[in-house]
């Protein structure tokens, strides 16, 4: 039995994916010690783990304080967090041992850690794997066309924070994409290769083990036998971007008094009052049981978040992808590419234009054909067992 420090951030996006390999891992006989904040304690505990937490406020706070307008802004924005992450873990793990880490791929300092600690580590990428060259070409432009005036202050920030970092903690900072992808001897990407864009880039330290698909890990009151036999469409913006009243209100408008069941969650921010008249074939909660409720749907209108679009495919459910923010623009274009759904604009979004879209991606076979195909793919490739199959021999290796 090894012990093992998973240490990663406060994201839905970024936790739920790693539920069943903490879960897989202690039931092959591994101790795990998990961080993250407080929120999500009862999650990781239920899977048998031992749950530390660091400040969820001051961490949010540290990583917004440097702006988000440019990449290099966000990641100034997690340097700072290394104030409230790295103090927190170090001194609750005082006196203890570790045979190894796992962090995750953006939150949580875990190559910092790593370093610290002298722990041979593993990078949990719950997005799309980026390479360093890759990186290099999105991060170009901020120093080749933004202002030098503009430029030049977030530049000398950047400098001085691995400066602080290298003076505080004795870790070495070589490039921004250290920071932002905290790469590793060995990464685990919750895609496939083929799902993955220019999968053929990345070598092998890099495990395209599928996503990581368990049962409903904080599962909401809901009558799945409402939608028993009636394939409804399901909304959901998911769990961050989600307080968009006009989008509720233009789907309920596009699709009211139809012939189709919606299912739409709109988060615990928008008040159901506020949506006027709900329609008899509309089911609005504040949250319902995804997986549970996809396994059940025949289209999917979502942000296209990863864990949202790859538990969609997972289970064959054609996509209407709008995407919101950070990585969701990518993730839309690969479920275009790939024939599984259309993407659309919330900026220029109709009533007309979204129920025309559900209309395209409903009576052309070729969508439920393709997200078939790629579901299938999903659910071949081995997941979360697949992953703790590339953790153990990884640390068999270390050991030769």
């Amino acid at each position: 039995m090894a012990r093992v420090l998973f240490v990663n951030g406060g994201s839905e996006g970024h936790i739920n994916p790693t539920i069943g390999v903490v879960q897989e891992l202690i039931s092959r006989g591994e101790e795990v010690v998990y961080f993250c904040i407080e929120a999500f304690r009862e999650r990781i505990e239920k899977t048998g783990a031992t749950v530390r937490t660091f400040d969820g406020q001051q961490f949010i706070q540290a990583f917004i304080s440097s702006g988000r307008e440019y990449a290099l802004q966000r990641i100034n924005g997690l340097l700072l967090t290394a104030d409230i992450v790295l103090p927190s873990v170090l001194e609750q793990i005082q006196g203890e041992s570790f045979d190894y880490m796992i962090h995750d791929s953006m939150f949580g300092c875990g190559r910092m850690l790593a370093q610290i600690l002298k722990l041979p580590a593993i990078n949990s990428c719950t997005s799309f794997a980026q390479t360093k060259a890759d990186f290099d070409r999105v991060m170009e432009p901020f120093f080749t066309t933004v202002p030098a005036e503009i430029a030049k202050p977030v530049s000398d920030t950047y400098h001085s924070l691995t400066e602080k970092v290298k003076q505080k903690y004795g870790v070495e900072i070589e490039s921004p994409y250290e920071v932002f992808c905290n790469p590793a001897p060995l990464t685990l990407v919750y895609t496939t290769r083929e799902f993955q864009p220019h999968g053929e880039a990345f070598d092998e330290s890099y495990k395209f083990v599928g996503p990581s698909v368990t049962s409903s890990s904080n599962p909401e009151r809901f009558d799945l036998a409402a939608i028993e036999g009636k394939r409804p469409i399901y909304i959901s913006l998911g769990t961050v971007f989600n307080r968009a009243i006009e989008f509720y209100k233009l789907s309920i408008e596009a699709f009211g008094n139809t012939d189709h069941t919606v299912v739409m969650s709109i988060g615990a921010r928008t008040p159901l009052s506020d949506l006027g008249e709900i329609p008899g074939n509309f089911i609005v909660k504040p949250y319902v049981p995804q997986n549970d409720v996809l396994q059940k749907t025949k289209l999917f209108i979502t942000h296209g978040g990863m864990n949202s679009t790859h538990e969609a495919l997972y289970y064959g459910v054609p996509l209407v992808v709008i995407p919101q923010s950070a990585d969701q623009p990518v993730i839309a274009g690969q479920v275009a590419s790939i024939g599984a759904g259309v993407e659309l604009s919330m900026q220029t979004l109709t009533v007309p234009g979204l129920r025309d879209a559900a209309d395209q991606v409903l009576s052309d076979s070729s969508y439920r054909n393709a997200t078939a195909q790629v579901g299938a793919s999903f659910r071949q490739s081995g997941g979360y067992r697949r992953a703790v199959d590339e953790i153990f021999d990884f640390k068999y290796r270390l050991q030769r």
